[in-house]
């Protein structure tokens, strides 16, 4: 990986252990500057858990910079528990965390699945929310999930696509969420890893435009496979715990905040049409679509746009 556009690697100067209710402890912490403009990344998957790479993004003499790992992953615990796991709680884990830190405002900055978690807390907390930079729009429909789990990303990668159906007896293979969801829950261990490992390699492999080995091995680590198989599956097969088509009903609430929008234009995980449809509805957010990259937030023109995009808001905020 070369990360030609992002800012020098830093360390967090704070990590916080936040309780969130008797199930759940969060880990969070926050690096750059304690007085900048406050930002919270929102990391992928569900389950995905943050790197400290994506500290990276922000200039750090200009940002206080909030990296969470949500429910089930990264260095939050229980590790992979699916109790007490949806969008609700994690949309107020976001705002204890707010609270704990004394924020009043923040930017909220995600990508993939923390694009939709990002767009469904400001409409919940639109007063709370400074504005909005994102990357790879999903909007968490039924045919944005089945796209990349049923039909259609399978066209672009019928080889990769014969490993992550492998798992799954073939009779059972015209729902594959509810097959995988069947076994990361079971009590068969053998099969839950190597399920596990099916699911979470399959994305890794469509998320570059050129298929990217070190991404791979990151995402087929039994420890994040566990965590992002489970907990994604387990958000996919209950409609991600939020109505049909919400983002976009809902969307209008969002128009008076700054919006910049990041797309691979060969993203083959969330399809650049969802970033079109939520634009639509946001007629003044920015939409940038970078023509050589897919869904990762590492290739180098997303990363290039989405360090611009955090720079130019700063700008935006000391013009204020």
């Amino acid at each position: 990986m070369h990360y030609h556009a992002l800012y020098p690697p830093i360390e967090p100067y704070t990590q916080h252990s936040l309780q969130v209710d008797h199930r759940h402890t969060l880990h969070v912490e926050e690096s750059g500057n304690p007085d900048g403009i406050p930002v919270v990344f929102l990391h992928g998957g569900p389950g995905g858990g943050y790197s400290a790479v994506h500290r990276q993004f922000f200039n750090p003499d200009r940002y206080r910079i909030i990296l969470f790992d949500q429910r089930g992953c990264g260095k939050s615990r229980p590790h992979a528990c699916l109790t007490n796991n949806t969008t609700a709680h994690l949309i107020e884990d976001m705002e204890k965390i707010r609270r704990h830190l004394q924020i009043d405002k923040w930017l909220l900055f995600g990508g993939s699945w923390g694009s939709t978690l990002a767009l469904l807390y400001a409409e919940t907390y639109p007063e709370r929310s400074l504005g909005l930079i994102l990357r790879g729009i999903f909007l968490c429909r039924k045919q944005d999930v089945e796209w990349f789990y049923q039909q259609g990303a399978d066209r672009f990668y019928p080889d990769y696509w014969q490993d992550f159906i492998a798992p799954i007896a073939e009779r059972e293979r015209g729902n594959m969420i509810s097959a995988y969801h069947t076994i990361l829950t079971s009590e068969d261990e053998v099969a839950r890893m190597r399920a596990a490992e099916a699911w979470s390699v399959w994305e890794g492999r469509t998320s570059t435009l050129q298929t990217d080995p070190d991404l791979v091995n990151h995402f087929g680590d039994p420890f994040h496979a566990l965590a992002m198989a489970r907990i994604e599956c387990h958000y996919f097969y209950h409609d991600a715990f939020i109505e049909d088509n919400q983002i976009l009903k809902h969307a209008a609430i969002l128009r008076k905040l700054p919006i910049t929008i990041v797309h691979g234009r060969y993203d083959m995980v969330c399809p650049v049409n969802q970033a079109f449809e939520l634009v639509e509805k946001l007629p003044d957010a920015k939409l940038i679509i970078c023509n050589r990259a897919g869904h990762s937030a590492f290739e180098e023109e997303i990363s290039e746009a989405l360090v611009q995009a955090t720079d130019d808001f700063a700008d935006q905020m000391e013009a204020l």
